[in-house]
């Protein structure tokens, strides 16, 4: 075996312990994608607290780490922290033919990895840099169940979705997003409303409603159009944001006194729902 499948095979169990998913797929998939194919050429900018470092060399070994990787420092946009999506997809579970919407993909590592345990299913990526759209449809073209569109995912219509998985931090998503899901479709999205309340949030939609799990902490850059709440929104503390259970569309129903938040068409409540 040579160094870089011996660093791929071993990041890949890393990626998969993390996640605590019983689904093998997720661990093959780690393995056999390979990251720095989305990563431009090396050597690499990783992030490092706040600081940065330059890998030694472009030996692709250096990425099979739990590191950001730099696609745009001067915009703060990387490649993502690989544990972190690693348990973000593993809790979503993704099943083969379900259609799946990324938002905020990047130059595409993480939208291969959804195309990969989806596939045959069919991969929307939206992605608002032109410069990194460009790139993720090079990076994808393999993946022949993806369709990666330069657009706005904000005020774009969204096809129907068995998963929606944002990368791109908002202060409440967009009541379109909800209204997207297929029955038992999940959103995660990097939910900010505050600057001091950032969490991972996943949304359901069953038969009674949505429900919401806000099961991590979270940080992602701002998502252009949705990150800013109305100056009419109710702000949750961080206390008020983690015992949310449930979302509702406002045209749908009233904010009663479960509201743990409040925007301009929907609103969070500490009602749990039953699926």
């Amino acid at each position: 075996m040579s160094k870089i499948e011996d660093a791929r095979k071993f990041y890949a169990r890393l990626m998969a312990a993390n996640a605590g998913s019983a689904d093998p797929r997720l661990e093959a998939i780690f393995a056999e994608v390979p990251r720095e194919a989305f990563l431009g050429p090396g050597p690499w900018t990783v992030i490092a607290g706040k600081g940065k470092i330059t890998t030694p060399s472009a030996d692709p070994v250096h990425v099979y780490q739990n590191v950001l990787v730099a696609l745009d420092a001067d915009k703060g946009i990387n490649n993502g922290e690989p544990f972190l999506h690693a348990m973000w997809i593993g809790k979503l579970a993704p099943r083969p033919g379900e259609a799946v919407t990324h938002i905020g993909a990047g130059t595409g590592y993480y939208t291969a990895l959804l195309a990969r345990l989806v596939s045959p299913g069919p991969v929307t990526a939206f992605e608002l840099e032109a410069s990194l759209a460009t790139l993720a449809r090079k990076n994808l073209e393999a993946y022949g169940n993806v369709t990666v569109i330069h657009g706005d995912a904000v005020t774009a219509s969204l096809p129907p979705s068995d998963i929606i998985y944002v990368n791109a931090g908002v202060a409440v998503p967009p009541a379109q997003w909800l209204k997207a899901l297929n029955p038992g479709g999940r959103l995660v999205f990097p939910w900010r409303p505050a600057e001091r309340v950032a969490f991972a949030v996943l949304v359901t939609r069953t038969a009674n409603g949505f429900a919401c799990d806000p099961f991590m902490g979270s940080w992602f850059i701002p998502c252009s159009g949705a990150s800013v709440a109305g100056p009419t929104a109710k702000i949750p503390s961080r206390q008020q944001a983690a015992r949310s259970r449930s979302l509702q569309l406002i045209a749908d129903r009233a904010p009663d006194r479960t509201a743990t938040a409040i925007f301009d068409d929907i609103w969070f409540s500490s009602r749990e729902i039953k699926a």
